[in-house]
């Protein structure tokens, strides 16, 4: 009769049994994959052509226009201030209104002027009355002529005393230099004003000026008797200007150029925001191409040329842009097959597939 093995010996044999089975099995799974062959990725399948629309390169009109900011400011304009203090006794400034060159527009209080007039005048008549008996007196050698050089002397000191408060009294009345619009009125009848107070503006508005500045790389631009097109926030419309002169020196820190222009017919507010329009050139025949057709790189910019049904990527450089548009300047010729679109799906030296050709017209609006 068989002896039972231990409850034990049984638990190890089923376990070694356990391994056994599974190192079989991972035996059997790699035999199978051994046996099976390499298959080829699907990646290298070819897809065809890369559809794509072009331009041809060809030779376009441009004009650059270079836009800067201006203001416009009065053709005179100056600060009514007093000369002298004292007390206003008259006031002829009303706001806004309209005054001609030599106009009266306040008048300072002189009354003791009048009065140091009025004593020179009597002191100079007594001077020269003096002055011209001794004159008889030398004619007959009845004085020394050092006598009469002191009278001589006194009428002459007499009279510049007189220049002097007469010039004083010229000080106290306050004239328009020039034809022009006042201002605001700052003062009131009666105050009491010093060379410091400012009663009013006065500005010549019939002709106004345009002032801008302009990056120093178009200074060459920039010439006496040249026109330039403005316009204002007021109106769409386009006005000229003629420019009168130039800032001598580039400004350091903005390295700008300072520019007057004279503004033709009409005159415009001053102080109004204007845009100042300048012209580089007549014109001139370049390649022009949208932007959106150049590919940006690390150490060039370029477009896809399509050369014999491939994709051909070429280094180009750009100059002037304008809405939606670039200049290029080196790197394409006319008659160059430029792709527009569906630029970011051609591989370099792939096949393309020419879907349409398109004008400039059609993709800048």
């Amino acid at each position: 009769m068989a002896k039972s093995l231990p409850l034990k010996a049984v638990k190890s044999e089923v376990i070694i049994m356990k391994k056994t089975l599974t190192y079989l099995s991972l035996a059997a799974l790699l035999i199978a994959c051994k046996g099976k062959k390499d298959t080829p990725p699907q990646a290298g399948k070819n897809q065809g052509p890369t559809i794509v629309d072009v331009i041809i390169a060809g030779s376009s009109n441009i004009t650059n226009t270079i836009e800067v900011s201006g203001a416009v400011v009065p053709n005179e304009m100056v600060n009514i201030n007093p000369e002298i203090s004292g007390r206003l006794v008259y006031l002829n400034i009303p706001d806004g209104g309209r005054v001609a060159q030599g106009t009266v527009l306040a008048k300072i209080n002189d009354a003791d002027l009048q009065a140091a007039l009025n004593k020179t005048k009597v002191l100079l008549d007594m001077a020269q009355k003096t002055e011209q008996r001794l004159k008889k007196l030398l004619d007959i050698n009845g004085i020394n002529q050092a006598d009469y050089d002191v009278a001589f002397n006194q009428v002459n000191s007499y009279k510049a005393d007189l220049a002097v408060t007469l010039a004083q009294i010229d000080k106290t009345i306050i004239k328009a230099p020039f034809s022009g619009v006042l201002g605001l009125r700052l003062i009131s009848p009666g105050a009491y004003v010093t060379p410091a107070t400012a009663l009013s503006t006065l500005q010549q508005v019939d002709r106004v000026k345009i002032d801008f500045n302009v990056p120093e790389i178009y200074a060459n631009l920039i010439h006496k008797g040249a026109t330039v097109t403005i316009q204002s926030n007021e109106s769409n419309a386009k006005r000229n200007a003629v420019i009168v002169a130039t800032d001598p020196q580039i400004n350091a820190t903005t390295r700008n150029l300072k520019v007057r222009a004279i503004l033709t017919g009409s005159a415009i507010n001053p102080g109004t925001f204007v845009k100042v329009f300048l012209q580089s050139s007549s014109g001139r025949n370049v390649i022009m191409v949208p932007t959106n057709a150049i590919i940006p790189d690390a150490k060039a910019k370029k477009l896809i040329v399509v050369k014999e049904g491939i994709g051909v990527m070429v280094d180009v450089e750009t100059g002037l842009r304008s809405a939606g548009m670039a200049e290029i300047t080196n790197g394409i010729n006319i008659g160059d097959s430029i792709v527009v679109t569906g630029v970011l799906f051609v591989r370099p030296k792939s096949p393309v597939k020419i879907r349409s050709v398109k004008k400039l017209s059609e993709l800048v609006k």
